[in-house]
């Protein structure tokens, strides 16, 4: 009874702060407040709603037999939209706050929502080597899904709440991006539904056009409702080896020599400041030191990011073993380090001990409660952002982070770009190699003004024949949008399927200058 009367008084003299402080101030200046006490316990039962229904589904064998009813449902409502005249464009129906972009989708109250409740396993093909989902299934659900059968994909983004579907028609990146490419260049075929109502499947030898012409695109060719992605073998640890580097010179040699070994099945860089980064190489394995095994996943570990930070200020080199499915979302307890803005205190010993198994809220959950104060503020003091450069021009390009935004930690994570067909393909005739700078936090550079610098940024990466993810704000206009991805097949497709009636342009979708 004394207990319930602590928390009453607890809650009291909370509710009594909130009013004195005002719910808009306490929300900007200590939504650590609003975040612990009622988005952690939110986020958990999220989880534990999406965890039970994927093991329903699968265990009942529903998904398969409900797929096509659930495709012919989304046929019809497009053959519906076209029956009411066409008279606007059409997009998915999920709501925005939902996706992982921070950007916020007002397109939709005005476009015709379609619903695609799609979001299961549907086959794992042993022999072919390829699983087939549906594309509201989460990275965290497909490796949950697929390592206890041995299996995983070759290139796992991050984030535990990525979709194959955001993924693909935006695109996904991780640290065995050097061998295989972005995440669709690992997909071996697409079913989307199109404008006119028709299901049609698409890959490298059917209807290959539509195959190279759907990553980046934004959902504005099609309606994704299935995808077939390569498999590899599973092994049940990554052994990680930490090297610290100092001098900018050095890191870039460093981690381009290591981004050009296939024997390294993983890379990374993690950049603290203009001269000080650590460089991770990893090889995938069964056997492990049993003294060296580091499950960093666990919720009472430090995040990763302060973790490897200790190896640069220790001035050594280490080497350990993750557990594979802890690796491939290890910056998933953090959001990289996002979440040490939204709670100072969340990486304190006490906090994960006592806490950690909540961490992180759900990004859906952040962006549907932020308010226009908060977005405002992030906006113009806050900083999330991709850009994929060549690997020939990572020095500048750190050196250009850092005079435009100097934020830090930087992400760097190699990729591999074939000269594919498609909005993104290298400038030469060949493969090359490019690197993902992933830029989160608050910039450190005095009088930052989010358009002046971003469209800096955007300009220089365009000069080096890079490529801005489009999850992220972009403050391009048509003209440069266009020269910094190539339009020719997206438009040629766009006329010949008759999208420019059902579909807004990609860049019309997610631009600023577009949507302002």
């Amino acid at each position: 009874m004394s207990a319930l009367w602590s928390v009453g008084a607890g809650l009291l003299l909370l509710l009594l702060w909130v009013r004195h402080r005002g719910l808009e101030a306490v929300l900007v200046h200590h939504r650590w407040v609003f975040v612990c006490l009622f988005l952690l316990p939110l986020s958990i039962l999220f989880d534990i709603y999406y965890q039970l229904r994927a093991w329903a589904v699968w265990r009942l064998h529903s998904a398969p037999r409900q797929h096509a009813q659930r495709v012919r449902h989304i046929q019809a409502q497009v053959r519906e939209w076209k029956n009411e005249g066409s008279k606007r464009y059409m997009c998915t129906g999920r709501p925005g706050w939902l996706t992982v972009s921070l950007r916020v989708g007002k397109y939709k109250k005005i476009h015709k929502n379609i619903m695609i409740n799609l979001m299961d396993v549907l086959e794992v093909d042993s022999e072919r080597q390829v699983v087939r989902v549906e594309p509201l299934v989460t990275m965290g659900q497909l490796t949950a899904h697929l390592n206890p059968m041995g299996w995983t994909i070759p290139v796992v983004p991050e984030l535990d709440d990525l979709t194959v579907g955001g993924l693909i028609m935006g695109t996904g990146i991780e640290s065995s991006s050097h061998i295989y490419g972005l995440f669709q260049h690992t997909c071996v075929a697409y079913e989307l539904v199109l404008a006119d109502g028709s299901l049609v499947r698409c890959s490298p030898t059917e209807n290959s056009d539509l195959f190279y012409a759907v990553p980046w695109s934004c959902g504005t060719l099609g309606f994704l409702v299935a995808a077939e992605i390569k498999m590899i073998p599973a092994k049940k640890y990554v052994r990680i080896h930490y090297e610290p580097v100092r001098g900018l010179q050095k890191i870039c040699e460093k981690f381009t020599e290591e981004s050009k070994k296939k024997e390294n099945s993983f890379v990374e860089g993690l950049v603290y400041s203009l001269d000080e980064a650590v460089i991770m190489t990893g090889v995938l394995t069964d056997e492990a030191e049993q003294s060296k095994i580091n499950r960093i996943g666990n919720y009472y570990k430090p995040w990763f990011f302060k973790h490897v930070e200790k190896y640069l200020k220790a001035d050594r080199t280490g080497i350990e073993y993750i557990p594979s499915r802890h690796y491939y979302h290890r910056h998933t307890r953090s959001i990289f380090w996002e979440l040490q803005d939204i709670i100072p205190f969340g990486n304190n010993p006490v906090f994960r001990y006592l806490f950690g198994w909540m961490v992180p809220p759900k990004i859906s959950l952040l962006k549907l409660t932020q308010g226009e104060a908060i977005r405002k503020l992030y906006e113009q003091h806050h900083v999330v952002q991709d850009m994929l450069v060549p690997m020939k021009s990572l020095e500048k390009s750190i050196q250009t982070f850092h005079v435009d935004l100097n934020v830090y930690p930087l992400w760097l994570c190699p990729f591999i770009l074939p000269n594919n067909p498609g909005m993104v393909h290298p400038k030469g005739d060949e493969a090359e190699l490019y690197v993902d700078i992933g830029a989160y936090g608050e910039p450190k550079r005095k009088q930052f003004e989010a358009r002046a610098s971003m469209r800096q940024m955007e300009k220089f990466v365009r000069s080096v024949h890079g490529f801005q993810m489009l999850y992220a704000d972009c403050y391009m206009t048509r003209e440069e949008f266009w020269d910094m991805f190539d339009g020719s097949l997206y438009h040629k497709l766009r006329e010949q399927m008759n999208c420019k009636d059902a579909f807004p342009e990609v860049y019309d979708k997610i631009c600023k200058a577009a949507r302002h």
